[in-house]
């Protein structure tokens, strides 16, 4: 009995270690593409580019928008982009805040 409980104890500890390590590389990551992303808005402000996520929106997503039905424009953009739902309920309600 002690045995098997000192093993489930060591695979959760290593189980605990694997996720600390994958966590660490992803803090790296998203750091790096926070100076990436501050880099190319340096660039565009200094060539007098603009990018607008708004500009070439599916025609779905905007009809949806338009007619007040947010589900079926998050849905829309789901399908067209593939993005996850959190993010297309973001960038929806983005939309949605745009004059």
């Amino acid at each position: 009995m002690e045995s098997g409980s000192i093993a489930i104890g060591l695979l959760c500890l290593s189980l605990l270690m694997i996720l600390l390590s994958e966590l660490r590389s992803l803090q790296k990551q998203a750091t790096m593409l926070t100076r990436i992303e501050a880099k190319l808005d340096i660039l565009l402000g200094d060539s007098g580019l603009r990018y607008d996520p708004f500009a070439t929106l599916p025609r779905g997503v905007i009809e949806a928008v338009r007619s007040g039905d947010k589900i079926r424009a998050i849905k829309a953009y789901r399908e067209a982009t593939g993005v996850g739902l959190r993010e297309a309920k973001q960038f929806v309600e983005a939309v949605q805040r745009q004059p």
